[in-house]
């Protein structure tokens, strides 16, 4: 096939699958749930940040990265440039989904002309594998849901075939194919990190073939790690730490929640065979299976080509085979060993398996070009047509069923009456009770900042100390009858807080499908709130200075406050004011406390070890001061700058369990190894010291 009837045959694939998509996106028309509104909002937030959108503006790196504080943010960069072009509706914000879709299908068909040479004599598998593709129904429904698995799949698929390009020790080994690969792997961890469980054991590998290869390629595995380590560290150093907390709580606590089966048992591994049948249609999977025994045969045989005409259709490139074998193989091994698991997590090792099944199906036609030369064209035109419209009955049966999952409800009225997506209004921040895939924090939030709106929602109830908190503070509140959704016993007390309290009146109620209601609550006008957090926060930040015993109420109401301004308003007012007490006396310890907390809650290490520093001086008998200044500096990783400061702390202070244990850990992370097993001893008992000083303050 020669090279533009192929590019043009490719592009008609794209534009077919999109013009599918669309047609499915117009039809379904569904409020994101959970998941897709949390995607959306992220988009959203990073458009703004560009100053894409409106409602927003550039602001600098690091605002820009706050807003990506447990997932990477390449797939909220070009989802929300996305988003600025074509509209932010759902519908118009899935526009991204093409464009992902797009990319995938470009590294999957450069991938399957690698496995098949001459090129010229590939294209046709090529094509063949990208049809697979754009026809699998669980890629199929990853166009039709706004969450990042298409984008992962789509830079992970890329990644693994630069890789092999790379690795291959007959066409690999240049510095271009170094660099290509290296940027590709950085992408696709930029999009999410759990592209590690597909790529750390492939880019383990080929690192122990680099290091056996020579000089000149273990230079080129130096250089390529530099790269991606280089372009990780600006986020990954910004976001470390909520970084490992979001991914404690998505890996390991939603696996026991959820009742996941452990990666050592059987039903474990085999959770993700299980789901091909479904995920790729019984017909693709079948005959790609048959197909592959067909090829394995005849290789045993040793009839790789049975006849002088079948040179015509290529030959297989064995090493560029071996290494999709090893991806799809080790890629399965780790995600398998994942404890979470979820239908779509497999999804970045669909796109290897087709290609596979898709040289199984390649094999039938070379069977019938064997058996029956003269007719196997037709026949196998024919066993293809069979084979595609089988996969779109599959994919359309599939996505059918998802209507019935559609969710309709008032969300965008709700929205609008609480004023919502309005450009231009006030920020508020409208408390939800209730946790549905119709009505949530997260879609209330996306609805509202829409077209430059500045509405956020957040849930409490979850705890029954949010309970006063919200008759205290909250302006807007929005209840449910009936059906509450996954929430807690706790949120039923707060609603009927809310209901019999005489603090909330009842704005409007809002019919949903099924007889229910949501209900709208404001605070009344001759029931003015409390006074607010701001007024609160220089005593809460003072306490810093008598330690542990400080951290808990300090931490417990900077939660709720978070909840009850999603904007973070009181920040400015409590910087103002003590820039303004600053100015007026230098020595305000209350005002430096408060600009160091704000400091640590904004994740400006340096900004608070500055602020920290000062205190130092100011209180030179208190070695808490030094402790939270080792403990921001650690967190901006600078372990050598850290262990200066807790040893200056230990000479003057004497040795504390917590400053012994600070100083270890500096210490070993600036490399001195050798003090790991003092650090082995010390921050146990320094944690043991910490409980037993909160235990005595309890009891007291």
């Amino acid at each position: 096939m020669a090279v533009w009837p192929f590019r043009l045959l490719l592009l008609l694939l794209w534009l077919l699958s999109t013009a599918a998509d669309r047609g499915w996106w117009i039809w379904f028309d569904g409020i994101p749930a959970w998941d897709q509104a949390d995607y959306l909002n992220s988009a959203l937030d990073h458009g703004r940040a560009l100053g894409l959108l409106p409602g927003g503006g550039w602001q600098g790196w690091a605002a820009l990265l706050d807003l990506s504080p447990k997932i990477p943010p390449l797939a909220s960069l070009v989802n929300g440039t996305v988003m600025a072009v074509a509209g932010d509706s759902p519908v118009q914000a899935a526009w991204s989904l093409s464009l992902w879709h797009g990319v995938l299908l470009l590294a999957v068909t450069a991938w399957a002309l690698e496995l098949r040479r001459p090129r010229a004599m590939a294209r046709g598998f090529a094509l063949l594998a990208a049809a697979l593709v754009a026809l699998a129904p669980a890629l199929l429904e990853l166009r039709s849901d706004y969450v990042l698995e298409l984008p992962l799949t789509a830079m992970v698929t890329l990644a693994l075939w630069r890789l092999g390009c790379w690795w291959n020790p007959k066409t690999g080994g240049s510095w271009m194919q170094a660099l290509l690969a290296a940027l590709a792997c950085l992408l696709a961890l930029l999009v999410k990190q759990s592209a590690l469980l597909v790529l750390l054991p492939v880019l383990a590998w080929v690192a122990v073939q680099a290091l056996c290869r020579g000089h000149g390629r273990r230079l080129q595995l130096l250089v390529g790690a530099g790269v991606i380590l280089i372009g990780l560290f600006p986020w990954l150093q910004h976001n470390w730490i909520t970084t490992l907390g979001g991914t404690n709580r998505a890996v390991l606590e939603s696996a026991a929640r959820e009742g996941d089966p452990g990666p050592w048992s059987v039903q474990g591994w085999l959770w993700y065979p299980r789901l091909l049948p479904a995920q790729l249609g019984v017909v693709m999977l079948a005959v790609g299976l048959a197909g592959l025994l067909l090829w394995f045969w005849w290789h045993w045989q040793g009839r790789r080509h049975p006849s002088d005409r079948l040179m015509t259709l290529g030959q297989d490139d064995s090493l560029a085979w071996r290494w999709l074998l090893i991806s799809l193989v080790v890629g399965w091994v780790f995600t398998g060993l994942s404890p979470n698991k979820d239908d779509r997590y497999i999804a970045p090792l669909l796109p290897p398996l087709l290609l596979l099944l898709a040289r199984g199906w390649w094999q039938w036609g070379l069977w019938l070009e064997q058996r029956w030369p003269r007719r196997s064209p037709w026949l196998a035109s024919g066993l293809l047509l069979l084979g595609l419209g089988a996969s779109v009955q599959a994919g359309a049966a599939a996505q059918l069923a998802r209507l019935n999952e559609r969710t309709t409800g008032p969300l965008e009225a709700i929205v609008g009456r609480a004023g919502g997506a309005t450009p231009g209004a006030k920020p508020t921040t409208l408390i939800v009770v209730p946790s549905t895939a119709d009505l949530n924090q997260h879609n209330v939030s996306y609805y509202g900042r829409r077209q430059g709106g500045q509405l956020v929602g957040r849930q409490l109830g979850s705890s029954r100390r949010d309970l006063q908190p919200v008759l205290d503070h909250a302006q807007w509140v929005l209840l449910a009858e009936g059906d509450q959704g996954s929430v807690r016993k706790s949120a039923l007390k707060l609603d009927r807080a809310v209901r019999d309290s005489g603090v909330f009146a009842l704005v409007q109620q809002f019919p949903r499908p099924g007889g229910d209601s949501y209900s709208l609550w404001r605070r009344r006008s001759d029931q003015a709130a409390a006074p607010g957090f701001a007024h609160r926060f220089p005593g809460l930040a003072a306490g810093l200075a008598a330690g542990p015993e400080g951290l808990d109420p300090l931490f417990n109401a900077v939660a709720i406050e978070h909840m009850l301004d999603g904007h973070f308003l009181y920040r400015d007012r409590v910087r103002r004011e003590a820039l303004h007490r600053l100015a007026l006396d230098a020595n305000d310890l209350e005002a430096r406390w408060s600009l160091a907390l704000l400091a640590v809650l904004a994740n400006r290490p340096v900004e608070a070890s500055a602020q920290f520093a000062v205190l130092e001086q100011a209180l030179p008998a208190s070695a808490w001061p030094s402790a939270y200044r080792a403990v921001v500096t650690l967190a901006g990783w600078n372990p050598w700058q850290a262990a200066a400061i807790t040893s200056e702390a230990r000479r003057r202070h004497g040795d504390q369990p917590l400053l012994i244990a600070l100083d270890d850990l500096s210490a070993v992370l600036a490399g001195a190894i050798w003090r790991l097993p003092s650090a082995w001893q010390s921050i146990p008992q320094a944690v043991q010291s910490v409980e037993t000083q909160l235990q005595e303050k309890a009891s007291s």
